[in-house]
Protein backbone atom coordinates (compact mmCIF):
# COMPACT_ATOMS: atom_id res chain seq x y z
CA UNK A 1 0.00 0.00 0.00
CA UNK A 2 1.03 3.60 -0.75
CA UNK A 3 2.05 5.47 2.54
CA UNK A 4 0.12 8.22 0.92
CA UNK A 5 -2.34 8.93 -1.76
CA UNK A 6 -1.46 10.59 -5.03
CA UNK A 7 -1.96 14.09 -4.76
CA UNK A 8 -4.60 16.59 -5.56
CA UNK A 9 -3.31 19.68 -8.28
CA UNK A 10 -1.39 23.05 -7.34
CA UNK A 11 -2.76 24.13 -4.27
CA UNK A 12 -2.89 27.90 -2.60
CA UNK A 13 0.11 28.78 -0.58
CA UNK A 14 -1.54 29.49 2.52
CA UNK A 15 -4.42 27.10 2.94
CA UNK A 16 -7.01 27.29 5.47
CA UNK A 17 -5.77 26.50 9.02
CA UNK A 18 -7.46 23.11 9.89
CA UNK A 19 -9.26 22.51 13.71
CA UNK A 20 -8.46 19.71 15.04
CA UNK A 21 -11.48 19.42 16.88
CA UNK A 22 -14.12 17.24 15.52
CA UNK A 23 -16.75 19.17 13.19
CA UNK A 24 -20.01 18.44 12.51
CA UNK A 25 -20.28 18.02 8.77
CA UNK A 26 -23.97 17.43 8.59
CA UNK A 27 -26.77 15.93 10.34
CA UNK A 28 -25.77 12.58 10.54
CA UNK A 29 -21.89 13.16 9.91
CA UNK A 30 -18.90 14.55 12.04
CA UNK A 31 -15.46 14.44 10.90
CA UNK A 32 -12.08 14.13 12.62
CA UNK A 33 -8.96 15.61 10.96
CA UNK A 34 -5.81 13.31 11.42
CA UNK A 35 -2.66 14.38 11.81
CA UNK A 36 -1.03 13.91 8.42
CA UNK A 37 -1.30 17.67 6.16
CA UNK A 38 1.22 17.58 3.43
CA UNK A 39 1.32 18.84 0.16
CA UNK A 40 -0.13 15.28 -0.67
CA UNK A 41 -2.69 15.18 1.64
CA UNK A 42 -3.80 19.08 1.84
CA UNK A 43 -5.13 19.66 5.51
CA UNK A 44 -4.85 16.05 6.58
CA UNK A 45 -7.27 13.13 5.95
CA UNK A 46 -10.79 13.06 7.31
CA UNK A 47 -12.08 10.46 8.66
CA UNK A 48 -15.58 10.32 9.00
CA UNK A 49 -18.67 9.30 11.97
CA UNK A 50 -22.02 8.41 10.28
CA UNK A 51 -24.97 8.11 12.23
CA UNK A 52 -28.29 9.27 13.46
CA UNK A 53 -28.02 11.41 16.30
CA UNK A 54 -30.37 9.35 18.21
CA UNK A 55 -28.61 5.96 17.79
CA UNK A 56 -26.48 3.93 19.98
CA UNK A 57 -23.49 3.13 17.60
CA UNK A 58 -21.92 4.66 14.44
CA UNK A 59 -20.02 4.23 11.15
CA UNK A 60 -16.42 5.02 10.76
CA UNK A 61 -15.07 6.32 7.04
CA UNK A 62 -11.47 6.01 6.32
CA UNK A 63 -9.41 5.43 9.89
CA UNK A 64 -6.47 7.18 8.33
CA UNK A 65 -3.03 6.90 8.43
CA UNK A 66 -1.02 4.40 10.72
CA UNK A 67 1.37 7.40 11.67
CA UNK A 68 -0.31 8.68 14.88
CA UNK A 69 -3.21 5.77 14.74
CA UNK A 70 -3.72 5.98 18.42
CA UNK A 71 -3.94 8.99 19.73
CA UNK A 72 -6.48 9.46 16.07
CA UNK A 73 -8.48 6.75 17.19
CA UNK A 74 -8.96 8.23 20.83
CA UNK A 75 -10.11 11.11 18.91
CA UNK A 76 -12.37 9.14 16.94
CA UNK A 77 -14.02 7.49 19.91
CA UNK A 78 -14.31 11.08 21.84
CA UNK A 79 -16.15 12.31 19.12
CA UNK A 80 -18.12 9.03 18.93
CA UNK A 81 -19.38 10.14 22.58
CA UNK A 82 -19.43 6.60 24.03
CA UNK A 83 -21.47 5.18 20.94
CA UNK A 84 -20.22 2.09 19.35
CA UNK A 85 -18.18 1.36 16.35
CA UNK A 86 -20.38 -0.94 14.48
CA UNK A 87 -18.87 -1.14 11.20
CA UNK A 88 -15.32 0.78 9.52
CA UNK A 89 -15.38 1.27 5.66
CA UNK A 90 -12.74 2.63 3.56
CA UNK A 91 -12.97 4.41 0.35
CA UNK A 92 -9.96 3.32 -0.97
CA UNK A 93 -6.40 1.62 -0.46
CA UNK A 94 -4.52 4.38 -0.14
CA UNK A 95 -2.24 4.50 3.17
CA UNK A 96 -3.44 7.48 4.53
CA UNK A 97 -6.96 6.14 4.66
CA UNK A 98 -6.05 2.68 5.50
CA UNK A 99 -2.72 2.84 7.44
CA UNK A 100 -4.96 2.51 11.29
CA UNK A 101 -7.25 -0.43 9.86
CA UNK A 102 -6.40 -2.96 11.77
CA UNK A 103 -5.73 -0.47 15.11
CA UNK A 104 -9.20 0.39 14.69
CA UNK A 105 -10.54 -2.86 14.39
CA UNK A 106 -8.70 -4.70 16.56
CA UNK A 107 -9.72 -1.98 19.49
CA UNK A 108 -13.35 -1.68 18.55
CA UNK A 109 -13.88 -4.98 17.24
CA UNK A 110 -15.96 -3.40 14.14
CA UNK A 111 -15.70 -5.25 10.72
CA UNK A 112 -14.12 -3.42 8.03
CA UNK A 113 -15.34 -3.28 4.33
CA UNK A 114 -14.15 -1.66 1.45
CA UNK A 115 -13.90 -1.77 -2.31
CA UNK A 116 -11.15 -4.96 -2.37
CA UNK A 117 -10.99 -8.24 -0.05
CA UNK A 118 -7.46 -6.51 1.26
CA UNK A 119 -9.23 -4.28 3.40
CA UNK A 120 -12.20 -6.24 4.65
CA UNK A 121 -11.65 -7.64 7.82
CA UNK A 122 -14.39 -9.43 8.98
CA UNK A 123 -16.96 -8.11 6.60
CA UNK A 124 -17.55 -8.68 2.72
CA UNK A 125 -16.21 -6.72 0.17
CA UNK A 126 -18.43 -3.98 -0.82
CA UNK A 127 -21.06 -4.44 -3.64
CA UNK A 128 -21.45 -1.98 -5.92
CA UNK A 129 -25.00 0.05 -5.41
CA UNK A 130 -25.86 -2.08 -2.06
CA UNK A 131 -27.56 -0.25 0.41
CA UNK A 132 -25.84 -0.45 3.65
CA UNK A 133 -28.08 0.02 7.12
CA UNK A 134 -25.81 0.52 10.34
CA UNK A 135 -26.21 3.41 13.33
CA UNK A 136 -29.80 4.44 12.53
CA UNK A 137 -29.08 5.39 8.65
CA UNK A 138 -28.76 3.58 5.20
CA UNK A 139 -25.54 4.12 3.22
CA UNK A 140 -25.86 3.53 -0.43
CA UNK A 141 -22.00 2.39 -1.39
CA UNK A 142 -21.25 3.89 -5.25
CA UNK A 143 -18.35 2.02 -6.87
CA UNK A 144 -16.73 5.40 -8.22
CA UNK A 145 -13.52 3.98 -9.36
CA UNK A 146 -10.85 6.37 -11.39
CA UNK A 147 -8.63 7.88 -8.76
CA UNK A 148 -7.94 4.13 -7.98
CA UNK A 149 -9.54 1.08 -9.24
CA UNK A 150 -11.23 -0.03 -6.17
CA UNK A 151 -12.34 4.20 -4.53
CA UNK A 152 -15.69 4.25 -3.41
CA UNK A 153 -18.67 6.97 -2.92
CA UNK A 154 -21.11 6.50 0.26
CA UNK A 155 -24.02 8.75 -0.24
CA UNK A 156 -26.85 9.46 2.67
CA UNK A 157 -29.80 10.21 0.82
CA UNK A 158 -31.81 10.94 4.62
CA UNK A 159 -28.69 13.40 4.94
CA UNK A 160 -30.68 17.04 4.94
CA UNK A 161 -32.34 18.12 2.11
CA UNK A 162 -30.49 17.01 -0.25
CA UNK A 163 -28.44 14.21 1.11
CA UNK A 164 -24.81 13.91 1.54
CA UNK A 165 -21.83 11.90 0.29
CA UNK A 166 -18.34 11.17 1.56
CA UNK A 167 -16.52 11.63 -1.82
CA UNK A 168 -13.38 9.71 -0.54
CA UNK A 169 -10.16 11.25 -2.73
CA UNK A 170 -12.39 11.06 -5.96
CA UNK A 171 -13.37 15.15 -5.41
CA UNK A 172 -11.70 17.01 -2.79
CA UNK A 173 -12.28 20.18 -1.07
CA UNK A 174 -10.16 21.79 -2.32
CA UNK A 175 -8.30 21.30 -6.16
CA UNK A 176 -8.56 18.54 -8.09
CA UNK A 177 -7.14 14.72 -7.86
CA UNK A 178 -4.66 12.59 -8.95
CA UNK A 179 -5.30 9.71 -11.61
CA UNK A 180 -3.25 7.08 -9.63
CA UNK A 181 -2.65 5.52 -13.02
CA UNK A 182 -2.51 2.46 -14.05
CA UNK A 183 -4.89 1.40 -11.44
CA UNK A 184 -6.96 4.30 -12.22
CA UNK A 185 -8.43 5.39 -15.44
CA UNK A 186 -9.52 9.05 -17.20
CA UNK A 187 -12.27 7.40 -18.57
CA UNK A 188 -13.34 5.49 -15.33
CA UNK A 189 -12.89 8.93 -13.47
CA UNK A 190 -15.06 10.46 -16.05
CA UNK A 191 -18.22 7.65 -15.71
CA UNK A 192 -17.86 8.69 -12.00
CA UNK A 193 -18.12 11.98 -11.85
CA UNK A 194 -21.50 11.30 -14.11
CA UNK A 195 -22.39 8.90 -11.29
CA UNK A 196 -21.62 11.60 -8.81
CA UNK A 197 -23.19 14.43 -10.42
CA UNK A 198 -26.48 12.87 -10.87
CA UNK A 199 -26.70 12.79 -6.72
CA UNK A 200 -27.80 16.61 -7.53
CA UNK A 201 -27.32 19.20 -5.07
CA UNK A 202 -26.07 16.55 -2.40
CA UNK A 203 -23.54 18.27 0.16
CA UNK A 204 -19.98 17.32 -0.70
CA UNK A 205 -18.10 16.01 2.06
CA UNK A 206 -14.57 14.63 0.97
CA UNK A 207 -11.67 12.97 2.61
CA UNK A 208 -9.28 15.99 2.37
CA UNK A 209 -10.35 19.37 2.38
CA UNK A 210 -13.73 21.44 3.53
CA UNK A 211 -17.06 20.58 2.79
CA UNK A 212 -18.66 22.13 -0.50
CA UNK A 213 -22.29 22.40 -1.58
CA UNK A 214 -24.11 21.08 -4.18
CA UNK A 215 -22.03 17.78 -5.85
CA UNK A 216 -23.76 18.54 -9.28
CA UNK A 217 -22.24 21.73 -9.26
CA UNK A 218 -18.81 20.66 -8.13
CA UNK A 219 -19.17 17.49 -10.46
CA UNK A 220 -19.64 19.83 -13.57
CA UNK A 221 -16.55 21.73 -12.46
CA UNK A 222 -14.26 18.58 -12.46
CA UNK A 223 -15.47 17.22 -15.72
CA UNK A 224 -14.78 20.35 -17.40
CA UNK A 225 -11.54 20.89 -15.74
CA UNK A 226 -10.76 17.53 -17.15
CA UNK A 227 -11.80 18.12 -20.73
CA UNK A 228 -9.64 21.04 -20.30
CA UNK A 229 -6.69 18.93 -19.36
CA UNK A 230 -7.49 16.63 -22.09
CA UNK A 231 -6.98 19.58 -24.74
CA UNK A 232 -4.22 20.56 -23.25
CA UNK A 233 -2.61 17.26 -23.18
CA UNK A 234 -3.64 16.79 -27.36
CA UNK A 235 -1.90 20.11 -28.05
CA UNK A 236 1.02 19.28 -26.14
CA UNK A 237 1.81 15.73 -28.37
CA UNK A 238 0.68 17.96 -31.45
CA UNK A 239 3.61 20.42 -30.52
CA UNK A 240 6.17 17.12 -30.38
CA UNK A 241 8.26 16.33 -33.21
CA UNK A 242 7.25 12.86 -34.81
CA UNK A 243 9.95 10.79 -33.44
CA UNK A 244 9.24 12.22 -29.89
CA UNK A 245 5.93 10.68 -29.72
CA UNK A 246 7.10 7.70 -31.73
CA UNK A 247 10.16 6.73 -29.35
CA UNK A 248 8.38 7.53 -26.24
CA UNK A 249 6.24 4.85 -24.07
CA UNK A 250 3.46 6.85 -22.44
CA UNK A 251 5.02 6.86 -19.30
CA UNK A 252 7.75 9.01 -20.75
CA UNK A 253 5.65 11.01 -22.62
CA UNK A 254 4.19 12.11 -19.42
CA UNK A 255 7.31 13.20 -17.84
CA UNK A 256 8.35 14.94 -20.97
CA UNK A 257 5.02 16.82 -21.44
CA UNK A 258 3.91 17.60 -17.97
CA UNK A 259 6.41 20.60 -17.86
CA UNK A 260 4.07 22.33 -20.30
CA UNK A 261 0.82 21.01 -19.17
CA UNK A 262 1.69 21.52 -15.87
CA UNK A 263 4.59 24.62 -15.60
CA UNK A 264 4.02 26.14 -12.49
CA UNK A 265 3.55 22.97 -10.04
CA UNK A 266 5.87 22.20 -7.52
CA UNK A 267 8.18 19.85 -7.66
CA UNK A 268 7.39 18.07 -4.58
CA UNK A 269 3.83 16.94 -6.28
CA UNK A 270 5.09 16.62 -9.59
CA UNK A 271 5.10 13.12 -9.40
CA UNK A 272 1.54 12.67 -9.08
CA UNK A 273 1.01 15.09 -12.01
CA UNK A 274 2.83 13.22 -14.25
CA UNK A 275 0.72 10.11 -13.25
CA UNK A 276 -2.51 12.05 -13.66
CA UNK A 277 -0.98 13.09 -17.05
CA UNK A 278 -0.23 9.21 -17.74
CA UNK A 279 -4.03 8.82 -17.78
CA UNK A 280 -4.58 11.22 -20.22
CA UNK A 281 -2.12 10.27 -22.59
CA UNK A 282 -3.46 6.41 -22.17
CA UNK A 283 -7.41 7.94 -22.67
CA UNK A 284 -6.04 9.94 -26.00
CA UNK A 285 -4.52 6.29 -27.64
CA UNK A 286 -7.89 4.87 -26.83
CA UNK A 287 -10.06 7.34 -28.49
CA UNK A 288 -8.17 7.17 -31.38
Amino acid sequence: MASTAPAPEPQPAQPPVPSPAPQADSHLTTSVLADNPSGMTLEGTNTYLIGDPEAETVVVVDPGPVEGAEQHLEAVLEAAGGRRIELILVTHHHGDHTGAVDLFATQTGAPVRGGSPDWSRGGAPLVPGERIPAAGVVITAWHTPGHTSDSYSFALPDDGAAGSVLTGDTVLGRGTTVIDHPDGTLADYLHSLEILIALGDATVLPAHGPVLPSMAQVGAIYRNHRRQRLDQARQALADLEEWQRNAASIDELARLLSHTVYPDIDERVRPAAVKSLSAQLAYLENEV
